[in-house]
């Protein structure tokens, strides 16, 4: 039995000193990697969206 307690007591230690997860650093590094993509397809971005716009300014003055 005092083995099972030790098993559990041990595994409680693990699991307390668990401190995967997403930090800071990496949150910054993906905002940092979101924001070069979106400067280098600037352009790219900018026709598509004024091309959406266009068709839905077009197909509004339709009705």
């Amino acid at each position: 039995m005092w083995l099972i307690k030790l098993k559990y007591n041990i595994y409680d230690k693990l699991l307390k000193n668990n401190n995967s997860g997403m930090g800071v650093v990496e949150i910054i590094l993906i905002i940092l990697v979101l924001m070069g993509l979106v400067l280098l397809f600037k352009t790219n971005i900018n026709k598509v969206i004024t091309s959406v716009f266009t068709k839905i300014n077009n197909q509004l003055g339709s009705f």
